[in-house]
């Protein structure tokens, strides 16, 4: 055991992260690389600050960066919530206990549904193209993601000159930057201008400045983007294009801003905000600016690092290893890259203080994107967040924090009334403005589970970090409010004297139910996590003295005919259903109310419900199953998974409900194009190799045998831990342990186990063996 003061230990294990991450991408660099631009949306590169996100396509003759501003969206501040629907709640109970479905799902369509019945719509702002007159005749073409630095590049030969682009969106200057630059003086020339999809816009250009202004139809939210060039060249406005002459460099500065403040609030001045970001930039060079960006984005990106060895497909283009891996998938560095590109997705779409990552992330090119590129709440937005705490990426979290903590606003109406309850709700979608009432349709729009499944996320984050205030503050709060309204919502079954959420359903499979197990499962768990913050921060003892009754009352888990687990009150599951969720495996994962330590022959049960399911799915679910495949230890099922997911997708325009897979930009093909997958998969990989929800922090819990070696740093634990480990031949080599919260440590390998108190801020090493050293 190395005993050292905290600094030190800080400094140490900070040197050892990046000593690893120098050694990983010497061995494969972590970008995606094309030779040759993008043709489709799915194939440019995504870059994004948080706030503004930008595809990039590397046309030579004319490039297209599509951009994203994450407040623009359709519609108003809205209340959504259908006063005086609880006065149905009665009837539409008794019709679902008499079996009377359809007669239920009709009722609550005229009288229990969100006022209006749909959300609204995330939206594109705009579009920069670039034009390089000359250049058609082209050669050596490259284009590149840097994941390890958040910058995209791109560069041809035309005449013996080369050109080069970089392209990033830095938060720090809240701008999108892109330079070129030309291996000669006086060899770059271009024009440029802004443009939009929206049919409310104006161009106006002013020397090296141009101005899109954009209001969204159906809605109340403007926006404005400014373009500023600075060049050594000579830079002129013509026929409303910015133009540059006989330049060697040039920078193109891109803001953007609404008047969007809050769900509620929608009085900003987006032409002031757009000024203020271009004072910042006045007088800095965009290699400052690039290299402060690289700063801000790796002190989140280089916490965590991963290796699975190099078999040196890496020198193939992106596109033409997705293709390879199929055909053979041994490929390793190829998770290693998707793991990374998870990250790095989620540090672009979702920063401290905007919006959380939706459906899309922060990329969106249409009017009318699927599913409106909104909140899913059923699991698409949570699945989102799955890599934040076990990847060492906490502060992007907070945005799913601070949108829990506004649904907790409106939902507190809606739970009212609805329901005629105290506390909050969520039903299965949020958008900007917050809604939290059932949508769409009653079959699958009536799902109450959706505020108790974002509280485990609260949860979650406080057994990762172990902070008392965030729990105290922030989370508990939150969490009791939902608690709240569960606790008054709940009804005995008629059948069982059980208490059951009623109505509801699985989502999004069965139509309107009395008690689906998915919700017994998140109750329950929400009920006893609330038991536990109540003895941590010693307060609503009485409180946490209903919940262990309730929760002893709750409807439990149920083994069914064909010895799965029931997904509902009634052993009605069909074993040819392949339905893309597997709502009711929710207890396993994310959660742990059904487990190997505790209730093994639910595990049992839960794996036959799977193996019913089947594997093939869409991306997210997908995604899902290999991190269900990881809770079950079989790592090799999994890699079977990770290989669908990988099946390259070759156009957007694939039909909703084929397989999923990957675009050739890596991202999710659902298909559609959904962000969820992407983490849900990152989720999945690490969940291959380190486990912690348990007992134990259990070590390779689940390799494959495809990733007989490898290692992984700065991955974190429940318990506030952080840890690095080797394998070869899968066998542990190599562990490290920083205590970051002082609590006892207990590690489990195979049929080793240890436990050891710890003391914050200390390192402690262990041998292959789980000895102490």
């Amino acid at each position: 055991m190395i005993k050292k003061n905290y600094l030190n230990q800080l400094i140490s294990f900070s040197l050892l992260l990046m000593l690893v991450s120098c050694t990983v991408e010497e061995e494969a660099q972590l970008k995606l690389w094309y030779n040759k631009p993008a043709q489709e949306w799915t194939e440019a590169l995504p870059l994004g600050n948080g706030r503004m996100g930008a595809m990039v396509f590397g046309g030579v003759v004319d490039e297209h960066i599509q951009f994203n501003e994450e407040t623009l969206w359709k519609g108003q501040p809205t209340g959504y919530a259908h006063k005086d629907a609880y006065k149905y709640l009665g009837q539409i109970r008794q019709l679902l206990f008499e079996g009377k479905q359809h007669e239920a799902e009709e009722l609550a369509m005229k009288e229990f549904m969100s006022v209006p019945l749909k959300q609204q719509a995330y939206q594109p702002f705009g579009d920069i193209y670039i034009n390089f007159p000359g250049h058609e005749n082209y050669a050596g073409y490259y284009r590149e993601l840097d994941i390890s630095k958040a910058i995209c590049r791109i560069s041809y030969e035309v005449g013996g000159i080369r050109y080069e682009r970089e392209i990033i969106a830095s938060n720090p200057h809240q701008a999108i930057a892109i330079h070129l630059k030309a291996s000669k003086p006086g060899a770059l020339t271009f024009s440029l201008s802004l443009d939009s999809r929206h049919e409310q816009k104006s161009i106006n250009s002013d020397k090296n400045m141009q101005t899109l202004q954009v209001a969204v139809k159906d809605g109340v939210l403007k926006g404005e983007a400014v373009i500023k060039v600075e060049s050594d060249g000579e830079v002129s406005s013509v026929n409303n294009r910015i133009k540059v002459d006989d330049a060697k460099e040039a920078t193109i500065w891109l803001c953007t801003a609404t008047n969007f403040k809050k769900y509620d609030d929608v009085s900003g001045n987006p032409k002031e905000h757009v000024k203020t970001n271009l004072a910042k930039l006045k007088g800095v060079a965009f290699k400052t600016a690039k290299q402060e960006h690289i700063s801000d984005y790796q002190s989140l990106f280089n916490r965590f690092s991963v290796s699975f060895g190099n078999n040196g497909r890496d020198s193939l283009p992106t596109d033409s290893r997705l293709h390879q891996f199929s055909h053979s998938p041994h490929d390793p560095q190829l998770l290693q890259l998707y793991a990374q590109y998870g990250r790095y997705l989620l540090i672009c779409s979702s920063r401290e203080g905007t919006q959380p990552a939706n459906l899309q992330g922060i990329w969106n090119k249409d009017l009318q994107p699927a599913w409106e590129s909104k909140y899913t709440t059923n699991i698409n937005a949570e699945m989102n967040y799955w890599p934040a705490e076990v990847t060492n990426l906490p502060e992007c979290h907070e945005p799913l924090f601070s949108l829990i903590k506004d649904c907790s606003e409106t939902g507190a109406a809606v739970a009212k009334e609805h329901y005629n309850c105290d506390g909050w709700v969520l039903h299965h979608n949020t958008d900007i403005w917050r809604g939290a009432a059932p949508i769409n349709h009653s079959n699958h729009g009536i799902w109450v589970s959706g505020s108790g499944w974002l509280s485990h996320h609260l949860w979650e984050h406080f057994l990762f970090t172990q902070d008392k205030n965030f729990l105290k503050e922030k989370a508990y709060p939150l969490m009791k409010g939902a608690a709240v309204f569960y606790s008054q919502f709940l009804v005995k079954d008629t059948k069982t004297g059980w208490l059951i959420s009623t109505p509801s359903n699985s989502p999004e499979n069965g139509g309107l139910v009395a008690g689906p197990t998915m919700d017994h499962q998140i109750i329950r768990s929400l009920f006893n996590a609330c038991v536990e913050a109540s003895e941590i921060l010693d307060t609503d003892h009485e409180f946490a003295a209903k919940l262990k009754e309730q929760v002893a009352q709750i409807a439990p888990n149920q083994i069914g005919q064909y010895g799965q687990l029931q997904e509902w009150m009634e052993d009605v599951d069909d074993p040819e259903n392949k339905h893309r969720h597997v709502s009711h495996l929710w207890g396993m994962h994310p959660a742990k109310d059904i487990n190997w330590e505790e209730n093994p022959e639910l595990m049992e049960a839960a794996r036959k419900s799977l193996l019913m399911r089947g594997d093939d799915g869409t991306g997210w679910s997908l995604a899902w199953k290999i991190n269900f495949w990881a809770r079950f230890l079989d790592g090799n099922h999994a890699y079977e998974l990770v290989k669908l997911l990988f099946r390259p997708v070759i156009t957007s325009k694939t039909r909703y409900g084929a397989g999923g897979g990957s675009y050739a930009n890596l991202f999710d093909a659902h298909p559609p194009f959904q962000i969820d997958g992407n983490f849900g998969g990152t989720a999945g990989i690490v969940e291959l190799l380190i486990q912690s929800h348990l007992s134990t922090i259990d070590i390779l819990p689940a390799l494959p045998d495809a990733l007989p070696e490898g290692s992984i740093s700065g991955v974190c634990a429940r318990g506030g831990f952080e840890l690095s480990f080797s394998w070869a031949g899968g066998e542990l080599k190599t562990l490290e342990v920083l205590s970051k919260a002082g609590k006892k440590c207990s590690i489990n390998y195979k049929d080793k186990k240890v436990e050891f108190e710890t003391k914050a801020g200390e390192l402690y090493k262990l041998d292959e063996k789980l000895g102490l050293i």
